[in-house]
Formats: C-alpha cells, sequence, structure tokens
C-alpha cells in the first residue's frame, strides 16, 4: 500500500492544515481537487515540511514504521506527468493489449498519490488497507483454486504491507482457504492489533519464524510476501533477510521438485528495489505480483505468470493528475490483470473437483423435477446467467454446430428458446429436427446435457414473449437479419436509429414473421457433477413404459 498511510494520522493533520492554509474549500468540490496541484505550492510547502517534520520526530508510532525518518521531511511539488505517462494515456483507456501499455509510477509519484488520497480526497488508513487486501485476496482466488491450493502462509512485515497481508488472510479464509500468519514484527497500534484479533477470532494460527518448516514447499501451497512496501528502501534487517531468502531458494528452474508453493507479492516482491526491480538477479521469482493503485517501476522486471492491478479506488481526479492509464476493471471484480498469462502449459489445466456426492438415492425420479432444482440452486448462488445453454444442431449434411443461446422457459413440455427463423440452426433445425442442450454451472461443479426432438412454439406464444421484451431487444431482432454477411455494425446502428425514431411515440412494435420460439422436448437427460480425481457422477435418464405409463430410468455411466 501506499506510503503515508502507514506513517501516522498526524501526517494527515499537517495535510489538512496546509490546506486550510491554503484557504481550499471544504468539503472539498470536483473544482478543487481538480486544482490538487497547489496544495505543494512553494510558500505551502515550507509549512508543511516543518509541521510535519516536527510531529514525526516526536512521535512514537513511527518506531516500527517501514522507514525510518532521521531528516525533515519535505514534499516538493507534484509534477506534471513526464513525456513517458501521457505517452501512455494518449492511446487511450479502451484497450489493454499488454503489460507495455500500462502506467508505472516512480516510488516518488507513488508517495504523492497517497497523500492526495489521504489528504483531500478523505480516505483513512484502514479503508485502504481493507481495499488493498480484499484486491490481494480475489486476485488469489482468480488463479489458484482453494481446491487445489488450500495451505497459505501470509508472511507479514510491520508496516502497511503486512497490513495488507493481514487483511487478504482474512478474506482468504472466508474464500474457503486455510490461511496461517508469520507476523515476526508486530505493530503495536489498534489498526494492527485489530486485524490481528480478527484473524486469532477465525482460529487462524500464528506461526514464529522458528515454528517455520525449513523447506516451505512441504507445508504450504502459497505463500503470500507482504513483508516490504514500495516505501521500503535499503537492507532488509532480521528476520526479514532470513525469510526472503527462504522464498528465493523456493525458486526451482531445474523442476527438481514435485511442487513448489506458488508465491505472491503484494505490490512489489520484498527485497526489489521499487524503481530499478531485482537489481542482482539473486532476489525472489514471484509466480504472482499484485499492483496497488498503480504498478510501480520495478513491477516491469516482473516475469511471473500472474501480474494484477488491485485497489480499486483511484478517483478521476488522481487518474487525470498523473495521466494514469490503467486497465479497466471488469464487473465488479477488485483486481484486473495486467498483460497476458506467461507460458501457460494448456495441458496442465486442470481442475480437481469438490463436491457434494450425487447418489441415485437422493436424485429426484422425475428429471424436471431435478432440472428445477439445480437450476434453482444456479440462481440462489449469484451464478452469471444461469440460463445459458449451448445448443447444438446438425443439417443434412452432416456438420455439426454449436452456439450459446438463452432458455426462456422449461416445463414437463420441454425447453423454449427465441431465435430468427431464417438463422442457420433454423435452417438445420428443417432439415433435421433434433438437437442438443448443455448447460454448465461451474460454481457449483455443475453440467446438464439433455437431448431430443424440437418444433416451433405457436405463433401467440412467439407473440406474447415477443412484447415481453425490452423495446431495444424487439427493435434489434428487425434489425439483425441474422447469420447473413454485413458490411459493418455502422449498418446496424443506423437502421436501428431509425425504429427507434419511428417507434419513438410508444406505438406498438410488430413481431417480425421470421422470429420466433422452438421447444425442444427432452427424450434424454445426463447430470454431471464434478469430483476430485475425475470420478464424477453421471445419472443419465431414459424414459420407458412400465405397464402402460411411462417412467423415466436412471442409470449411473462411468466418468
Amino acid at each position: 500500500m501506499m506510503a503515508l498511510r502507514g506513517k501516522t494520522r498526524a501526517a494527515m493533520r499537517c495535510f489538512f492544515l496546509t490546506q486550510q492554509q491554503l484557504r481550499l474549500p471544504l468539503p472539498l468540490t470536483p473544482s478543487s481537487v481538480a486544482d490538487i496541484s497547489s496544495i505543494s505550492a512553494p510558500s505551502s510547502r515550507r509549512f508543511f515540511s516543518f509541521t510535519c517534520s516536527s510531529l514525526f520526530r516526536h512521535s512514537p508510532l513511527f518506531a516500527s514504521s517501514e522507514q525510518a525518518f532521521s531528516s525533515p521531511i519535505s514534499f516538493p511539488e507534484l509534477p506534471s506527468s513526464p513525456p513517458s505517462i501521457r505517452s501512455f494515456a494518449a492511446r487511450g483507456l479502451h484497450t489493454m493489449p499488454n503489460s507495455d501499455s500500462v502506467t508505472y509510477l516512480t516510488q516518488r509519484e507513488a508517495a504523492e498519490v497517497d497523500e492526495i488520497l489521504m489528504g483531500p480526497l478523505g480516505f483513512s488508513v484502514d479503508q485502504l488497507m481493507e481495499l488493498a487486501g480484499l484486491s490481494v485476496a480475489t486476485a488469489i482466488a482468480e488463479v489458484y483454486k482453494p481446491s487445489e491450493y488450500n495451505r497459505v502462509l501470509a508472511i507479514c512485515g510491520p508496516g502497511n504491507n503486512g497490513g495488507d497481508g493481514l487483511v487478504a488472510a482474512r478474506h482468504l479464509f472466508h474464500f474457503g482457504y486455510k490461511p496461517f500468519i508469520c507476523y515476526p514484527k508486530r505493530t503495536p497500534k489498534p489498526l494492527y492489533s485489530g486485524l490481528v484479533t480478527q484473524l486469532e477470532s477465525l482460529s487462524v494460527p500464528f506461526l514464529s519464524v522458528e515454528d517455520l518448516p525449513a523447506d516451505l514447499s512441504k507445508e504450504f501451497d502459497i505463500v503470500v510476501d507482504a513483508m516490504f512496501g514500495f516505501s521500503f528502501h535499503g537492507t532488509p534487517r532480521p528476520p526479514f533477510d532470513h525469510l526472503i531468502q527462504k522464498l528465493v531458494d523456493l525458486d526451482d528452474p531445474t523442476g527438481v521438485r514435485q511442487r513448489t508453493p506458488a508465491v505472491v507479492s503484494v505490490d512489489i516482491p520484498s527485497g526489489w528495489h521499487v524503481e530499478e526491480g531485482d537489481v542482482n538477479g539473486g532476489g525472489m521469482k514471484p509466480d504472482m505480483l499484485v499492483s496497488l493503485t498503480a504498478p510501480k517501476l520495478g513491477a516491469k522486471n516482473f516475469s511471473g505468470a500472474h501480474h494484477f492491478l488491485g485497489g480499486r479506488f483511484v478517483p478521476p481526479a488522481i487518474v487525470d493528475k498523473y495521466k494514469l492509464h490503467l486497465p479497466p476493471y471488469p464487473g465488479t471484480s477488485m483486481c484486473v490483470r495486467i498483460g497476458k498469462p506467461a507460458n501457460i502449459d494448456i495441458s496442465a489445466l486442470r481442475e480437481n473437483y469438490i463436491s457434494p456426492e450425487f447418489l441415485e438415492e437422493q436424485v429426484a425420479a422425475d428429471p424436471f423435477v431435478q432440472f428445477r432444482r439445480w437450476f434453482d440452486e444456479a440462481v440462489e448462488a449469484g451464478l452469471k446467467e444461469p440460463n445459458a445453454m449451448g445448443l447444438s444442431t446438425v443439417g443434412k449434411d452432416g456438420k455439426p454446430s454449436s452456439r450459446m443461446v438463452l432458455l426462456k422457459g422449461f416445463d414437463q413440455d420441454g425447453f423454449v428458446w427465441y431465435t430468427n427463423y431464417e438463422s442457420q440452426k433454423a435452417h438445420q433445425l428443417s432439415e433435421n429436427p433434433r438437437a442438443s442442450l448443455l448447460f454448465y454451472w461451474d460454481g457449483l461443479n455443475r453440467q446438464v446435457r439433455v437431448e431430443g426432438s424440437v418444433q416451433k412454439v405457436s405463433e401467440e406464444e412467439s407473440e406474447q414473449y415477443f412484447h415481453s421484451r425490452p423495446r431495444g431487444s424487439q427493435i434489434g431482432a428487425i434489425v439483425s437479419k441474422q447469420s447473413s454477411v454485413i458490411p459493418g455494425r455502422q449498418v446496424l446502428y443506423e437502421e436501428h436509429k431509425e425504429l427507434q425514431e419511428k417507434f419513438s411515440d410508444g406505438s406498438v412494435i410488430p413481431k417480425p414473421i421470421n422470429w420466433g420460439g422452438y421447444r425442444l422436448r427432452p427424450e434424454l437427460f445426463e447430470f454431471w457433477q464434478g469430483q476430485q480425481s475425475r470420478l464424477h457422477d453421471r445419472l443419465q435418464y431414459t424414459p420407458e413404459e412400465v405397464k402402460g405409463t411411462r417412467v423415466w430410468k436412471i442409470v449411473r455411466l462411468a466418468p
């Protein structure tokens, strides 16, 4: 995390005094935030330097800080963005092709950003630490699933970086991991003591340096390096020099070890120079780096497989001030990947599923009931588009094709979706009215396969559904001549705009004649539940006649 955040609340008071000295409006308005550079005007800088240096020298809270201050602190004027950063910004924020197009901060710039966050922008230490730790935990969960990488050792230093590690460990516990903490130089401040109490209340073990095994690879699946952040400089002192060496020793370029723990560094690998990286080449080689706020210059030397950006709290005022070019965060995620994964062995990508057993005596006799049960659980789990399904069709030429569509209804009569009757799938269904559906619910380790015959739903049913859709979607169905070749997107935009204007009076939008629904009547269901070591559960339902009554026969298939 950022430097000033962990120094003391006194620094915050200094900053606010400077703000008042400059007569900046409170509360801050967008215009005053945009003029943030005025805070470092020469006259105010002298006032700020004197007040802060006096408070820092007399504050006992700095005893365990990452950096000792032996001279008065002076915060220079915020510089205008250097040409390299301006060139990054000129490319725009719409694409993130690789890590070279991201803005990297110097140590000085990173400290200045923290001053602004902690000063006029009103962030507190614990707020930033909580967001940073959550970012680290979500980045870890993005790559290392708890079913494979369950035991996590967080090695935490005495400053902000260590606090980020403590917060990350708490979140990882709630994500299903089993964290352990090595926190040899505890910071005697309420914020840090509270984090320790929170972890102890979860029965998370705290290990001394002496308690750690000689070979970390035998006891842990992930090691989180949260010892030193970007504000640290100099040579690490005991016991951190020893701990850093243990992480260096985990590097196994020869592949002698069967498996080594994944090393995850927070913001900057401990022992690296914040701007020059691993200067001597003998430092740790983390598998993942989670940069916070914006990556530091030293991160350019990171060569591991996974580089993430976390700390989703950078406001526009700072983005504009420093012309930051950062990748957009997807959805509600607290982390975003920088660049592409390096040197991934596709053949080694696998998931060792951990799921409840799916047994014959537990399932519903009716597959429609069983499907409803699983579908409802997918909805309750908050999975994205649980009604998304793969639809596979085959024409008279025998060539199969598949695509994702959305389920729009199901009951004992079958599964319904809607489309253009002149699309490729519609042509194939007219030639061969049979299809297969596949539902995949990743978060539950489940999939359902359904096969059967297909027929169009009634015109009345199609009409009713069409007019239940948003008006924009109704117009889109008219505009799109599905599967036909078009010269470009602009054609779609222009026609869509014309129709929006045409029906802007709220009049009824007519359903296209060539648009409607299909219904697949199931003749086979297969329910799949992922299990460990590929010993998956597969239960298949097929209909049969028993004493003149149609029933469903359930059999187990080998995985």
